[in-house]
């Protein structure tokens, strides 16, 4: 015997086909949607447990001192005494740096660096073999807008200086010569951050 399946029957198993496929694509829209809220919340309550300033990893490359702060001095103020030499924080006077290449005053050293900028230090009046070149392989070609917006690699002559001594806020690094990969490295790592809250 063969069933005869009339067109009211017919119609009426395409609509539970049809509600089906609503069904199922409800439930995909709404595992969506849990899934991102639950994402979310989550997100947020991690990152209010994040402790501000608090580094859970000491990979940052270079030897780390202190922060000092960043505040601008008065005209005739005294200076404090900085952690490090050359100073890598500290009160100062906002004395931008205008040409690399030439000997930096401490003032112009941490206006640099609390701008984001790595100034990298030499002993000899000009810059070691390898140097100018790597500068110029990670930041453009230097100049004062660049500095001011703490994005240059400034080379710098330091009577003194043995070797190569690399400068970030907070942060030094010495090395022999301009092809150690751990001044690239220091550069690439500290190009761009500057003093925590620095506004301006």
């Amino acid at each position: 015997m063969k069933l005869k399946i009339t067109g009211r029957e017919r119609s009426r198993r395409q609509g539970r086909a049809a509600t089906t496929v609503l069904e199922r694509l409800a439930i995909l829209v709404a595992s969506l949607l849990l899934s991102v809220g639950l994402i979310a919340v989550l997100s947020g309550f991690f990152a209010g447990r994040d402790q501000a300033g608090v580094s859970g990893s000491s990979s940052a490359p270079g030897v780390a001192f202190a922060d000092l702060g960043h505040a601008h001095l008065a005209p005739g103020q005294p200076h404090p005494r900085y952690n490090s030499d050359p100073p890598t924080s500290g009160a100062h006077l906002p004395e931008p740096v205008a040409h690399d290449e030439a000997r930096l005053n401490d003032d112009q050293v941490l206006e640099a660096l609390a701008a984001g900028d790595v100034v990298v230090f030499y002993g000899d009046s000009t810059p070691p073999p390898g140097l100018r070149s790597l500068a110029r392989a990670v930041a453009a070609p230097f100049t004062p807008a660049l500095a001011t917006a703490g994005q240059a690699v400034i080379l710098a002559w330091r009577p003194g200086a043995t070797g190569i001594v690399g400068a970030a806020w907070t942060h030094l690094i010495s090395v022999a010569n301009a092809t150690d990969p751990a001044l690239r490295s220091f550069i690439q790592y500290w190009l761009g951050k500057g003093a925590p809250g620095r506004c301006c």
